[in-house]
């Protein structure tokens, strides 16, 4: 799974078919595919339906609908390879070459003895698991084994430090046994973990860069760990500042009334939107109706804030005046 020669810059957009688009997602998505039009880089759509029990039904083709109308293209035909549901068995050989060099083990913590340590330690991205199962010996595997089936957890060795230049939050350093300890890969149901499966694909797919919301800039080491250890030279990171509700909590689902849907229907014109979400990067000084491709000179990192964007009564009512 290692690299060969230099490539071709190569982003991502990697929606996940859970619900409709949002304005968070959509500027995410905006800015990622900012970044390769600019660099003159390729971009692939990948839908990240890896949980198909969360997967709301006819999510992937409004999804595709959503991107389209914002002007936003893609370099691969969206065959059935890049939907995660149908990338298992890769995901089951990444698993196995990390048994074979001895880097896995089963852990068998229910989710009540998990909460139990919610008073350890936490990091970024919650408890900092305590290694309970890393001691069972064989023998007690095959005994546990036989009462429950096993989540399986990458080992962290000791003093494992991570570090990165993130090309929007700055330089991260992070010692993965003091924020995460030892994490899931594969669940006990046989699903392999996000980490692990983004990982296996944008090596796969010959992915450099990946431009995200800023919260999963703790998922970042992770990844970075993972890659080193296939051997695959890391993408670069760019982690961007959140759009939030009126509540003051991010975009989601909930918030139906900016879902891209509900926007189209509502009368907003691709070209007022996309205005607004480059004039909310700091790419244009006013929230005029442009398109995508008008930004692509216009595109830079620098510009984007460095906090999260609220979507205000004010932000709200500029599109109901449309």
């Amino acid at each position: 799974m290692a690299d060969s020669e230099p490539q071709r810059p190569c982003g991502r957009l990697a929606p996940s078919p859970t619900g409709y688009l949002h304005l968070g997602n959509a500027r995410s998505f905006l800015l990622a595919w900012l970044q390769m039009r600019n660099m003159g880089g390729r971009i692939i759509l990948r839908i990240e339906d890896l949980d198909t029990q969360r997967a709301a039904p006819n999510a992937a083709e409004q999804i595709v609908r959503d991107l389209r109308w914002l002007g936003l293209d893609w370099d691969n035909q969206l065959t059935s390879d890049y939907f995660q549901s149908n990338r298992f068995p890769l995901y089951q050989q990444a698993l196995a070459t990390l048994q074979e060099r001895g880097l896995l083990y089963p852990c068998f913590c229910s989710r009540k003895e998990l909460r139990s340590i919610a008073s350890a330690p936490h990091g970024a991205d919650g408890p900092i698991y305590p290694g309970t199962c890393r001691q069972l010996t064989h023998a007690q595997q095959q005994q546990r084994s036989q009462e429950k089936s096993p989540a399986f957890r990458f080992k962290v060795c000791p003093g494992t430090v991570v570090e990165q230049h993130d090309e929007v939050a700055g330089l991260q350093r992070e010692e993965l046994g003091q924020t995460t300890g030892d994490f899931i890969v594969a669940r006990a149901d046989g699903v392999v973990s996000y980490q692990l499966a983004v990982v296996v694909d944008d090596i796969a797919m010959g992915v450099t860069h990946v431009l995200r919301g800023d919260d999963l800039l703790g998922s970042a080491p992770r990844q970075i760990l993972l890659h080193r250890t296939f051997g695959a030279t890391p993408p670069s990171f760019a982690h961007v500042p959140l759009m939030l509700g009126d509540d003051g909590v991010r975009l989601a689902k909930r918030h139906g009334a900016v879902a891209l849907r509900e926007l189209r229907e509502s009368g907003v014109a691709a070209q007022q939107l996309i205005g607004w979400l480059a004039w909310s990067c700091g790419m244009i000084d006013r929230p005029e109706p442009t398109t995508a491709t008008e930004l692509i000179s216009e595109f830079s990192l620098r510009t984007i804030p460095r906090e999260a964007t609220r979507l205000d009564a004010s932000a709200l009512s500029f599109f109901a005046s449309r």
